[in-house]
C-alpha cells in the first residue's frame, strides 16, 4: 500500500513537473563546432530523460551478461541447497520413524549437496547407529572433533556410545572434555556428576556439583540435598581411618539436610565415643523430629558410656517423647523395656500398635516379651504366627532392591539419594520363608530367657550383679545367634529341620556371639525331649536340647485346609545348639 502511494505520488509530481514546464514556453539554443541546435525548453529536457533511460536500459544490459555465470552458478548452488535441506529434513524424519534404510539414502544425498553441513554428519551418524553399524558411528563423531563447530556434537555422540558400550571411564573422559571446552553446558554437567557417582568419586562429585551450581543447571535446595548425600558418603568412608575428617563431614551434611539419618547417626556416634554426649544428643533429636529411625534409637541410647539398661530407657523416653506420632518411639521404648526386663512398661509401649499398626517388628517384642516374662511357649508362638502375616516394616530400599544399610547410591543404576526409608510392596513370592527364617532367628536368641522367672525383671544396675542374676535364674547357657543357622522349611507331612537354607540375622541387625549347632539325628539324647508341634502343614523347626519348638506359616487357632496328620512321636531330624565357650 505504500509503495503505490509512492509510486502514484512520483507520477503526480513528474507530470505537474512536464505541465509547470508546458505552460512556461522558452528557447534552448546550442551552438557547438559549427552545430546550431535550437529547441524549446520542454523538449530538450525529454530529450535528456530519454537519453539518460537509454544509457541505465544500456548498463543494465551489460552488467547482466557480465554477471550471467556467477549468477548461474549460484542459482544452482541454491538448488543443491534445496536439495540438501530437503533430504536432511527427511533424513531426520525417518531416523524419528525408525526407517533406517529411507535414513541412509537420506544421508547419502545429503552427504552429496552439502558435504560440509554440521547437520550432514549428525545425519550420517545417526543414520549409521539406527542400521546398527557403531564403528561408522564412532568414526563419524570422532571426524567431528577436528572442527571447532561440531566438536560439541561428537563429544556428545561419543559419550552416548560410551554409555551404550557400557565403557564408563571413556563415557567420563568424554563428559570432562565437553565440560571443560563449554562449561555452561548442560549435559555434561549431569553427565560428569553422574558418571562420578556411579565410580564413588565423591570430591570430583563434588566439584562437578558445585560448579553445575554456579551455573545454573541445577536448583539450591537439590544442589544442598546432593552435596550432603555425598558428604555423608565421605563421612562413612573416613569414620574409622579419619574421625576428624568424618565428623566435620557428618556436621556439614546435618546442617545441609537435617532429616538425613546416616548423617546424624555418624555425628553422634563419633561424639559419643569422645564422651560429648550433649552434641550428640542435639543432634539426633533434631534428626529424630524430622526422620525417626531404630539407627538413631541405637546411637542415643547408648550415646552415653556406662549406662544401664534403665538408663538407656530413661533416655529412649525422652527421645520418643520428641515424636510421640511415630511408631518408631514406642518401638524403640519397648526394645529398651525389654532389655531392661521391664516387660509391663514395653507391652503398654506396643499396645497402642496391637490392633491397627501392628507390623512384624512389633510382633517379634511381644513374642520376646511373652518369653521372657512368663516363659510360655504357646504365646510366643501365636505372636510369631502373627508376624507372618503382619504388615513389612519400613526398610532402606532403592529401586526395588532392599538393603540392611543406606548406601549413597542405587546399587541399580548408580543415581545418588535413591535409597529411602520406606515399606516394601508386599510380595508373596519367597516372603513366607523369608519372614519365618527371621523369626526362628529370633526365636533362638531369646529362647534362654523364656527359662527366667519373672521376678527377674529387677535388674541390678551393677554389672557383676547382673551377671550374677542372670547366672542364677538360668538354667542353662545363654544361647545367642550371630553367625547364619541353616535350617530348612519342613515340608508338608514332615517334620524336622535340616542344613540346606541359611537364616538370615534377627531383624533388628544386632550382631551376636556365635552358636555352635551339630547333627545329633544319630545319637539322641537320654532324657526325654519336650515336642511341640504346631502344624502338618508347611513350615519350619528349632530343636534344643531341652525342647524342639516347630513354627507353622499361619496362627495356632486357623484350622487351614489341610487335613489333620497324626502327631509324630518325634522329629525326623534335629540340631542341637550349645553356647560356643
Amino acid at each position: 500500500m505504500v509503495r503505490l502511494v509512492v509510486y502514484l505520488v512520483t507520477i503526480a509530481l513528474i507530470a505537474s513537473g512536464l505541465a509547470w514546464l508546458a505552460d512556461r514556453p522558452g528557447t534552448l539554443q546550442i551552438v557547438w563546432q559549427g552545430y546550431d541546435i535550437e529547441t524549446s525548453v520542454f523538449r530538450a529536457v525529454v530529450i535528456l530523460a530519454a537519453t539518460v533511460a537509454f544509457l541505465i536500459f544500456l548498463w543494465s544490459v551489460f552488467r547482466a551478461l557480465w554477471n550471467s555465470p556467477a549468477a548461474i552458478g549460484h542459482r544452482l548452488l541454491r538448488q543443491r541447497q534445496r536439495k540438501g535441506l530437503d533430504a536432511l529434513s527427511g533424513g531426520l524424519i525417518a531416523i524419528g520413524a525408525g526407517d533406517s534404510t529411507l535414513a541412509s539414502r537420506y544421508a547419502l544425498q545429503a552427504r552429496k549437496s552439502l558435504p560440509h553441513e554440521p547437520l550432514t554428519h549428525l545425519l550420517r551418524a545417526q543414520s549409521a547407529e539406527l542400521s546398527g553399524d557403531r564403528a561408522a558411528a564412532r568414526r563419524i563423531y570422532e571426524a567431528m572433533l577436528a572442527s571447532p563447530e561440531t566438536e560439541q556434537l561428537g563429544l556428545r555422540g561419543l559419550f552416548l556410545e560410551a554409555q551404550r558400550e557400557g565403557a564408563s571411564e571413556a563415557a567420563r573422559q568424554f563428559a570432562a572434555r565437553a565440560l571443560k571446552a563449554n562449561p555452561k553446558l548442560g549435559w555434561s554437567s549431569t553427565a560428569l556428576f553422574e558418571q562420578q557417582c556411579k565410580q564413588k568419586d565423591w570430591a570430583g562429585a563434588l566439584t562437578t556439583l558445585e560448579n553445575a551450581k554456579k551455573s545454573g543447571h541445577i536448583a539450591k535446595p537439590a544442589a544442598d540435598r546432593k552435596r550432603a548425600v555425598l558428604l555423608t558418603a565421605q563421612a562413612i568412608d573416613a569414620e574409622d581411618g579419619a574421625p576428624d575428617k568424618a565428623l566435620a563431614w557428618a556436621l556439614e551434611a546435618h546442617a545441609l539436610a537435617p532429616d538425613l539419618v546416616p548423617a546424624a547417626v555418624i555425628a553422634g556416634r563419633i561424639y559419643a565415643s569422645r564422651g560429648n554426649t550433649a552434641k550428640a544428643a542435639k543432634i539426633l533429636q533434631k534428626t529424630w523430629t524430622k526422620s525417626p529411625h531404630p539407627d538413631l534409637a541405637t546411637v542415643y541410647a547408648f550415646a552415653r558410656v556406662g549406662d544401664s539398661t534403665r538408663d538407656r530407657l530413661d533416655r529412649i523416653r525422652q527421645l520418643a517423647a520428641l515424636n510421640p506420632h511415630s511408631i518408631e518411639s514406642p518401638i524403640a521404648v519397648a526394645s529398651t523395656a525389654a532389655e531392661a526386663r521391664l516387660y509391663d512398661e514395653a507391652r503398654r509401649a506396643l499396645e497402642p500398635l496391637l490392633a491397627d499398626r501392628l507390623t512384624q517388628r512389633v510382633a517379634l517384642l511381644m513374642a520376646r516379651i511373652e518369653a521372657g516374662e512368663n516363659g510360655e511357649k504357646g504365646r510366643v508362638r501365636e505372636w510369631l504366627a502373627r508376624a507372618m502375616n503382619a504388615a513389612r516394616d519400613p526398610v532402606w530400599m532403592a529401586d526395588g532392591v532392599i538393603s540392611d544399610h543406606w548406601e549413597p547410591t542405587s546399587p541399580v543404576d548408580g543415581r545418588l539419594d535413591a535409597f529411602h526409608w520406606r515399606v516394601p510392596v508386599e510380595t508373596r513370592d519367597g516372603a513366607g520363608r523369608e519372614i519365618l527364617a527371621s523369626k526362628i532367628d529370633e526365636l533362638i536368641a531369646i529362647a534362654p530367657v523364656a527359662g527366667t522367672s519373672a521376678a527377674a525383671g529387677s535388674e541390678s544396675s551393677h554389672p557383676q550383679e547382673r551377671a550374677a542374676d542372670a547366672q542364677s535364674t538360668h538354667s542353662e547357657p545363654e544361647v545367642v545367634v550371630a553367625e547364619p543357622v541353616t535350617v530348612t522349611a519342613a515340608p508338608q507331612g514332615a517334620v524336622g529341620a535340616s542344613k540346606d537354607e541359611p537364616v538370615p540375622r534377627g531383624g533388628n541387625g544386632a550382631m551376636h556371639p556365635s552358636i555352635i549347632a551339630e547333627d545329633t539325628s544319630s545319637s539322641m539324647p537320654a532324657e526325654p525331649t519336650a515336642t511341640t508341634r504346631i502344624a502338618p502343614s508347611a513350615g519350619a523347626a528349632i530343636s534344643r536340647s531341652d525342647s524342639t519348638v516347630f513354627i507353622a506359616p499361619r496362627a495356632p487357632d486357623d484350622p487351614g485346609t489341610e487335613p489333620e496328620e497324626p502327631e509324630l512321636e518325634q522329629p525326623v531330624a534335629r540340631r542341637t545348639y550349645r553356647a560356643a565357650n
